[in-house]
């Protein structure tokens, strides 16, 4: 059987500071800001995709009467999130996070070839760069 699910169209991260945040995921990895809504949540375009980086205080809370009818909900502690990068575009990446003395955790090639490098975001999420090969793409 065939799943009608096409993609992942958004996913999600939770973090106590969306200042530093916006900061990291906008300047930093250089990600496009679609909104911020006030101390709630700043969201990111990536590339057919879109993040979505929430403040768990604020989304745990039953949403007013004439808000839109999306459930409360939150995750706390780090979460993850893997990055297509080209081949090409791991030195650029590496660079990046060497020009603000991010560490990476981890820089390897995966038996099928692909390369990934892993880093954390200033919430303590772990993000991870990788080729599309990783996973057959």
């Amino acid at each position: 059987m065939t799943s009608p699910v096409a993609a992942i169209l958004e996913t999600a991260l939770y973090v106590d500071d969306l200042d530093a945040a916006e900061a990291f995921y906008g300047g930093v990895l250089g990600l496009e800001k679609i909104t911020r809504v006030a101390n709630r949540h700043v969201f990111f375009r990536c590339g057919a995709g879109v993040l979505l980086i929430f403040n768990p205080d604020e989304t745990e809370k039953p949403a007013a009467a004439d808000a839109l009818p999306v459930p409360a909900h939150g995750a706390r502690g780090a979460g993850h999130v893997c990055f297509r990068l080209e081949s090409d575009d791991f030195d650029v990446m590496t660079d990046r996070l060497a020009a603000r003395e991010i560490a990476i955790e981890s820089d390897f090639r995966w038996p099928n070839g692909a390369r990934s490098i892993y880093f954390r975001d200033p919430a303590g999420n772990s993000l991870e760069c990788a080729e599309a090969k990783l996973w057959g793409l």
